[in-house]
């Protein structure tokens, strides 16, 4: 419990867990039971209890982000980098705003970025230099669990109904998000959402050798993400539609 209020600038080497060891394999795991679980119950609540059971995750989602600047606040390491503008933290805010007034864009945009966002950050954790008695360790696992949940469980429920015809309006989002974290980064010389660089080991940072600028990469994956998410459900509805 010595080290529960380090954070990665902090910490001593040798006291993390490996990627994919038995550690990582048991919160996927338990993120997976979560979801699992979670999901089914929610996919038999009527649309009352359903409406305020959505609001009840998107209130534990913003506590648990409240939850880590508390912490990071008391043991005094608390940067601007820790704000929550990354690609996923933004998730939390329009988890909230969705969670009161649903609409189709913010639906394909929690299916197209915020799923696979959350799960890549679940997969490949860049905090494993934390112990698992640490708040941050214990925030970064479960905040990417339930930003996963929410759009999991309406996915489930049929309430997200992924449509490629909505993606220009999710694209907008992205791209306003974008443009506010930029602001930021230059105000506060921070990096939100890579906008700024990327070290060696980050997806985009071939691109940089590649291209003179890892931004070159943002619009290969973002077409390589538009296929995994929407491939199997055009090839399902033309299966559909020529039988």
């Amino acid at each position: 419990m010595n080290n529960f209020i380090d954070t990665v600038e902090t910490i001593p080497e040798g006291l993390g867990f490996n990627l994919f060891g038995p550690l990582h394999l048991a919160w996927l795991a338990l993120g997976i039971l979560v979801i699992t679980f979670v999901s089914l119950y929610y996919r038999r609540l009527d649309e009352q209890k359903a409406k305020s059971f959505r609001k009840i995750i998107a209130y534990i989602i913003v506590f648990d982000e409240i939850w880590k600047m508390f912490w990071l606040t008391v043991g005094g390491r608390y940067k601007f980098c820790y704000l929550p503008f990354h690609l996923c933290s933004v998730n939390i805010f329009l988890i909230l705003y969705h969670s009161y007034r649903p609409s189709k864009a913010v639906d394909n945009f929690l299916y197209t970025v915020g799923i696979p966002g959350a799960m890549m950050a679940m997969l490949f954790p860049t905090w494993t230099k934390l112990p698992l008695f640490n708040f941050m360790h214990l925030h970064s696992f479960s905040i990417h669990i339930l930003l996963m949940l929410y759009p999991i469980m309406l996915l489930v429920r049929g309430d997200i109904k992924p449509d490629i015809r909505q993606l220009p309006k999710s694209f907008a989002i992205l791209a306003v998000l974008a443009v506010i974290a930029l602001g930021i980064n230059l105000l506060l010389d921070t990096n939100f959402m890579f906008l700024m660089y990327v070290d060696p080991g980050n997806p985009l940072y071939p691109f940089y050798d590649i291209a003179g600028t890892h931004l070159a990469g943002f619009p290969v994956y973002i077409a390589l993400l538009v296929m995994i998410m929407y491939g199997p459900i055009i090839i399902k509805s033309r299966i559909r539609h020529s039988s």
